[in-house]
């Protein structure tokens, strides 16, 4: 039986446009809260842009997504599943960065998501950047077995350092990820890669250590089907995590991201490689780049939080599946 205190706000009891923003209308549950130990999966803001290299905003993200996820209702249209009935959910806040210290920030946000590892919650961040990854998974596999991964972007990031720093950027945490143990490689697929390049090194590295890229035209060539067949068989059965850029999608439907690349999936082939992603171990996922600054109208926050809903679906699906 479902807990009522984690259930969300309905829009029959209090209008959607009223009340206090969190994510999904979910209670807020800070660290010190009662209910906190019965928390099992936590949605999380990381309000963090300093890895960006082009147009800054994602620090906005988290608040725009929790603002446009107040549309969100209980059931999934689809399956019928209910998983703010079939899991504990709640809104654990944000992590608080450092806004002008990039490797301060990550060890605040690695040292909040090895809390959340060691309190057995799964959690479902709205970034922030892509560099906000990296810290997540450093808690997240600290003194555990390396994640498989299942990515979503226009991107590999996995370039090296920009302009010679040491300094991880929004281009590189997958590179840093498995340069550190904290991904298998041979359990990584990265989906949707498209756009002009400055040269083959990021490829060139997921050759070498056999990470499987399909490009976006591989990707509508076969089909979304077969594409994620072939995704969830790389990924496997054991813990895996899900990060969705949504420069994934194409700029003509989310337009507020800071490095857009024409030519990829529209908003409902956007949800359908999620909903396709069913039956992997997601013990963790992201929804990244929402730039709210260079889209006013709230369109690309708004598909954002419906993503993030779709992703929660597959994580709760994923639990049910294990009991």
């Amino acid at each position: 039986m479902s807990d009522p205190f984690f259930q969300p706000v309905s829009g029959m009891d209090l209008p959607r446009f009223a009340g206090i923003p969190t994510f999904m209308r979910l209670p807020h549950v800070p660290p010190d809260h009662p209910r906190r130990k019965d928390v099992e999966v936590g949605l999380i803001g990381l309000p963090f842009d300093g890895g960006t290299s082009n147009r800054p905003g994602p620090r906005h993200g988290p608040r725009a997504l929790r603002d446009a996820s107040t549309m969100i209702r209980a059931m999934h249209p689809v399956t019928g599943l209910r998983p703010f009935a079939a899991a504990n959910c709640a809104d654990l806040g944000d992590v608080g960065p450092n806004p002008v210290d990039v490797l301060d920030t990550l060890d605040r946000f690695t040292a909040a998501y090895e809390g959340l590892a060691a309190e057995g919650i799964r959690p479902l961040t709205a970034g922030g950047d892509h560099l906000c990854t990296l810290p997540v998974l450093r808690g997240l596999t600290k003194g555990r077995k390396p994640l498989g991964l299942l990515h979503f972007d226009s991107h590999t990031d996995l370039f090296p350092a920009y302009f010679g720093g040491k300094v991880p950027t929004h281009g590189n945490p997958f590179r840093y990820a498995v340069e550190e143990g904290l991904l298998d490689p041979a359990r990584m697929i990265q989906i949707g890669i498209r756009g002009t390049m400055y040269d083959s090194v990021d490829r060139d590295f997921a050759d070498a250590h056999g990470i499987r890229i399909v490009t976006i035209e591989e990707f509508f060539r076969r089909g979304i089907a077969d594409v994620m067949d072939e995704a969830r068989d790389v990924v496997g059965p054991d813990p895996a995590y899900l990060s969705y850029d949504i420069d994934f999608v194409d700029p003509s439907v989310a337009p507020g991201t800071g490095t857009p690349e024409w030519g990829g999936p529209d908003a409902f082939q956007a949800m359908q490689v999620i909903r396709l992603a069913q039956g992997l171990n997601i013990v963790g996922a992201d929804l990244v780049e929402v730039s709210p600054p260079v889209d006013p109208t709230g369109g690309t926050a708004w598909l954002g939080a419906s993503l993030m809903f779709e992703i929660l679906c597959v994580m709760v699906a994923a639990m049910g599946a294990r009991t």
